[in-house]
Order: structure tokens, then C-alpha cells, then sequence
């Protein structure tokens, strides 16, 4: 049976279109479906965990603290044009550049330091 906790599916690092960096050019960005609330241990856990294992830091204790510092945003995005690649968009499913996505989601984006 699938766990249905939010927060506990994969952390990614965004490699899709749209998404405006807030802290700096060289910060990196991870994304999970779903809007979720990283004041959640499990969710939390599961990010310092994906942030480890991208070996952007060597311990769970230094992600925390990236985690900590970080940029929230949750928002949309979709496919356009049967592109791979995800795009940000509005809640209605229309991107920055008027475009169309399909199958909107909702995604949560966290953007950290990266050293």
C-alpha cells in the first residue's frame, strides 16, 4: 500500500522552465508534488535527505540548516505542448510567455544555498 503522507514522495532538483531563482543565480532548486508543509518532520526528513544524498552537503545536520535558510514557494506547473519538461504556471494552467499547460499540479519549490 502506497504511504500517503504528503511530503514523503521524492524531492527532485528542478530541471523544468519558468521558476525565477529568489535567492541567488547559483542556488539550487528542489521541487515535490503536491503543496506541503515543511514545518512537517517527515517532509523535512525527506528533503535534508534527497539534499544529502545530491552530496550538495556530507550531513543531515548541514541540510537542515540549507533547509532552514531556504526560499518556499508553492505554485503550479504543467506540460505544454507534450514537452517533458515541466513549466511553471498560474492555478488556471497559463504560463508567464501565454502558453497553455496541461495537467496542472501543484508543486512545492524550495530553493537553497548551494556552496
Amino acid at each position: 500500500m502506497k504511504d500517503s503522507r504528503k511530503g514523503e514522495s521524492l524531492w527532485s532538483e528542478w530541471d523544468g522552465y519558468g521558476f525565477h531563482h529568489k535567492l541567488d543565480d547559483n542556488s539550487i532548486v528542489y521541487y515535490t508534488y503536491d503543496h506541503v508543509d515543511l514545518e512537517h518532520e517527515v517532509v523535512r526528513r525527506a528533503l535534508a535527505s534527497c539534499i544529502q544524498r545530491d552530496g550538495v552537503v556530507s550531513s543531515l545536520g548541514e541540510a537542515y540548516k540549507l533547509i532552514d535558510s531556504a526560499s518556499i514557494t508553492q505554485g503550479y506547473a504543467g506540460e505544454v505542448d507534450g514537452n517533458y519538461y515541466l513549466t511553471i504556471c498560474d492555478e488556471y494552467g497559463s504560463t508567464s510567455y501565454e502558453d497553455e499547460v496541461t495537467s496542472i499540479l501543484h508543486i512545492t519549490f524550495v530553493e537553497v544555498h548551494s556552496f
